[in-house]
């Protein structure tokens, strides 16, 4: 896909707390090559306070993506980067969590760790990019080598090639696109 990187961004990168500034870079980068999605990273904030669920010592979310949601200033799409382990009710953990055709999600780089910081990397970009997609309308995909297809463990994430298949790259040309004329 074609980047205009000049292009007023569709998509902000939102810190919580303190990220590696490298990690937000490399999320941003890839949003914008693999998505063609240009993607502008904000100042980090304070986890909403009402997020974080004691007895599972998690944060939850829903609510994060509700916060962000109801935020009017900035980019059309809102993306929240977390450290911190994130789940939803139904869910013992999350990688991540988007309205579907929505304007918020949230990731969480907590699980993602691996000893070659280019893997942990990669599968932070992979779900901002999964994430990204449902932001944009793409439910998830069957196709074994889509980025689009339910990752439930590390290893199938792993597996799974920076790329869409030619079904969900089709959809992702026309609902960016729509993304675009609709922008404010």
């Amino acid at each position: 896909m074609s980047v205009d990187i000049s292009a007023e961004p569709l998509l902000d990168l939102i810190p919580y707390g303190e990220i590696d500034p490298l990690a937000l870079s490399v999320l941003a980068a890839n949003l914008q090559a693999v998505l063609g999605l240009p993607t502008r990273v904000r100042p980090d904030r304070p986890l909403p306070e009402d997020s974080f669920i004691p007895v599972r010592y998690q944060y939850d979310a829903v609510k994060i993506v509700g916060s962000l949601d109801r935020e009017r200033d900035g980019a059309r799409f809102r993306m929240g980067v977390i450290q911190r382990d994130l789940c939803i009710p139904i869910l013992t953990y999350v990688y991540g969590e988007s309205q579907l055709g929505g304007r918020a999600a949230v990731i969480s780089l907590h699980r993602l760790h691996h000893i070659d910081r280019q893997v942990t990397f990669e599968r932070g970009a992979k779900i901002a990019i999964h994430e990204a997609g449902h932001l944009l309308g793409l439910e998830h995909c069957r196709e074994p080598g889509c980025l689009m297809r339910f990752s439930k463990q590390l290893e199938q994430l792993d597996l799974l090639p920076m790329r869409f298949c030619s079904a969900c790259e089709y959809e992702i040309a026309r609902l960016l696109k729509r993304a675009v004329q609709n922008r404010y």
